[in-house]
């Protein structure tokens, strides 16, 4: 009887071809994106701890902070890049729980300024788990809506959607946070419209929020957050007030100039005029410092990165895929918005963190795993997989 071996040479070539294939899928562009702005948002954490009269290597600085964190999402890129993101459907409702049960021990334990509970303290560090429900829910949404891609035309698959967000989106109202509510509307909105929901019904509930707003200015605001709106409609009001931030980010942008007083020169910043600058407010000081040409790079590589993302989710083969990339992509492109509309005085001041530039480690760390999750769908692609 002759026994068959399989030649050792070949069957590593073969092995070989299926792993490279499987890995040219691999977004390089998408990376190398992100990279830049995680580079940038360093860059702009020394320009804070150097302002503030800090060691920037001294431990607990802005810079030393941001190098900790920013380590952490570079291993949790990598670590979800090479996990199977098949395997966020199957767990999906494991997530949900978890993703309110986290939000639930924020309200009992978590820390906050004024009153709030936003942080919870682990160990040396602390985190915000309503930045991980972001992208928690962008891949409970996704596993929802793609088993329902059929149905859409329908009111029900859409009011599911809805329902699914109403605790998440209720807790994270009462830490209070309005900024991450709002995100979590934009993620809802974004991937319904980008499912190809019907339109008569996303206007019908683009209408039903002018009464819900309404009712949740009269019920559910805090009154600083009330006076921050107010504060927007009427800005020269109280400029030594609720004003302050905006103002002096408005005049931080517009002496940046062309090419901006370079780092550690910003003025705003060194005569510690502007409050929260290394956070909600760090736009301002990039502009001032890099001035037109560094805030317009920074543009570029944000519309980069999410053209890659959704060039990533259009060419998957799975529903899961496409609408994980449409709920990622309308989270950052949402934050941007937003964040940097409230810097020039376009916004109210809602506490939206700028992506890769704001400094703290929730935000990075859950962009990585939304990131690493889109690179998983493309090297899953190819018919070679792991």
């Amino acid at each position: 009887m002759r026994v068959m071996r399989a030649e050792p040479s070949r069957f590593a070539d073969v092995t070989a071809r299926s792993v490279g294939a499987v890995w040219r899928a691999y977004d390089l562009q998408l990376t190398t994106y992100a990279a830049l702005l995680g580079a940038i948002g360093l860059v702009m954490a020394y320009t804070n701890s150097v302002e503030a009269g800090q060691s920037v290597l001294e431990n607990g600085t802005v810079f030393s902070r941001a190098l900790m964190w920013s380590g952490l999402a570079m291993v949790v890129f990598i670590t979800v890049t090479v996990f199977d993101y098949r395997w966020l459907k199957t767990l999906r409702w494991l997530l949900y729980v978890t993703n309110v049960g986290l939000l639930l021990l924020t309200l009992a334990i978590g820390d906050g300024v004024g009153g709030s509970a936003r942080w919870v303290q682990l160990g040396p560090v602390t985190f915000q788990f309503s930045e991980l429900a972001k992208i928690v829910m962008i891949s409970v949404l996704a596993a929802y809506l793609g088993d329902r891609e059929s149905r859409l035309d329908s009111l029900w698959p859409i009011l599911g959607a809805g329902l699914l967000m109403v605790p998440p989106w209720v807790l994270v109202m009462m830490q209070p946070d309005l900024g991450t509510s709002l995100v979590l509307i934009a993620i809802l909105a974004g991937m319904l419209f980008m499912s190809g929901a019907s339109l008569k019904w996303l206007i019908a509930g683009a209408l039903a929020t002018v009464p819900a707003a309404l009712i949740g200015w009269t019920y559910v605001l805090r009154d600083y957050q009330k006076e921050r709106i107010l504060s927007f409609l009427n800005p020269v009001a109280d400029s030594q007030g609720s004003n302050w931030q905006v103002l002096q980010s408005q005049i931080a942008v517009g002496s940046g100039g062309l090419l901006g007083t370079g780092l550690t020169n910003g003025s705003q910043g060194r005569g510690e005029f502007l409050p929260v600058q290394e956070s909600d407010f760090v736009f301002a000081v990039l502009a001032q410092e890099l001035g037109f040409i560094g805030a317009l790079v920074v543009f570029l590589l944000f519309a980069a990165l999410i053209w890659r993302i959704l060039m990533s989710a259009w060419r998957s083969r799975d529903p899961f895929g496409t609408l994980f990339g449409a709920g990622l992509a309308s989270l950052i492109l949402f934050q941007v918005f937003v964040n940097v509309g409230m810097v020039i005085g376009i916004l109210p001041v809602t506490g939206i963190p700028l992506p890769f530039i704001t400094h703290g480690g929730a935000s990075l760390v859950s962009i990585a795993i939304g990131l690493g999750v889109m690179q998983s769908v493309n090297i899953r692609q190819h018919r070679a997989e792991w």
